[in-house]
């Protein structure tokens, strides 16, 4: 694939990705194995409230696709097959669900030197239809996507955004909500490794001219354990604590307090992830 400007999903995604990746008030446990043929199995196990669910998950790629199977505890199997390089610079990404006839879904990526552009459709009788498209490079990059309902014959949706990214820094711009807000966000990094980071976001609703401000970091304080928290102007602070228990295997403990409320109780969470 070409090293362009990436996908319209990847605007602002750093900065998200560190306010809101491992932050959970659940229990949650998986565990991976893999075999010699090359097939990659991992179970699920979560408890949300009083509800628990289970999953269990299956990869196995062969040449220019992978496969990946999903079998959860509503008896719902959901399949993804991927195809790279079908044609030069392509991806393929088809899905669907069982027993639900009408989740099939196909999406085509065509990656460039200075433009990326994808194409998803569900694979029904009057589908809903989504674009995107991104032009630059991976330094700075301008991007578009739009939603149609073929049904409705309406748009679902269209945004907008920009993206800077340096070595050691990324800021974007996001115009949402069919033009109803805008969204900034940046992430600096405060070493090479990348392992400690601050970032900062803005979301404005004009519709009811509210702001909200988040604010957040990421701490390495060895090169086994990270701690971050988040804090935004609603007074809800976020912090958590990931540890490397062994290669590849983590535990993250995190907790959510609403400052505004401090008599109501924190919501804690634990995952574990272990891998061979």
């Amino acid at each position: 694939m070409s090293k362009g400007p990436g996908l319209f999903a990847d605007i602002g995604k750093k900065a998200k990705d560190l306010l809101t990746r491992d932050y959970n008030t659940d229990q949650k446990f998986s565990i991976s194995t893999y075999s010699a043929s090359g097939v990659a199995l991992t179970s699920t196990a979560l408890k949300k409230g009083g509800v628990h669910a289970a999953d269990v998950t299956s990869q196995y790629k062969y040449k220019n696709a992978v496969f990946d199977i999903k079998v959860d505890t509503d008896s719902t199997i959901l399949t993804t097959v991927t195809f790279t390089e079908i044609l030069p610079s392509t991806k393929a990404i088809a899905s669907f669900k069982v027993p639900d006839n009408s989740s099939g879904k196909l999406e085509v990526q065509y990656f460039h030197d200075h433009a990326t552009v994808t194409a998803a459709a569900a694979l029904k009788q009057n589908p809903l239809i989504d674009i995107t498209a991104t032009l630059g490079t991976p330094v700075i990059s301008f991007g578009a996507e739009a939603g149609y309902d073929t049904s409705s014959k309406t748009f679902t949706k269209y945004n907008a955004g920009i993206s800077v990214t340096k070595p050691d820094a990324c800021a974007s711009i996001i115009l949402g909500d069919k033009g109803g807000s805008i969204k900034a966000s940046y992430l600096h990094h405060l070493d090479e490794s990348k392992r400690s980071a601050a970032v900062g976001e803005v979301y404005r609703k004009f519709s009811t001219n509210e702001n909200t401000i988040t604010v957040g970091g990421l701490y390495a304080i060895d090169h086994l354990t990270t701690v971050k928290a988040k804090l935004n102007n609603n007074g809800k602070l976020g912090a958590l604590l990931q540890h490397e228990v062994a290669p590849k295997s983590l535990v993250t403990v995190s907790s959510e307090v609403d400052t505004k409320a401090l008599d109501k109780h924190p919501r804690f969470g634990i995952s574990l992830a272990l891998k061979p």
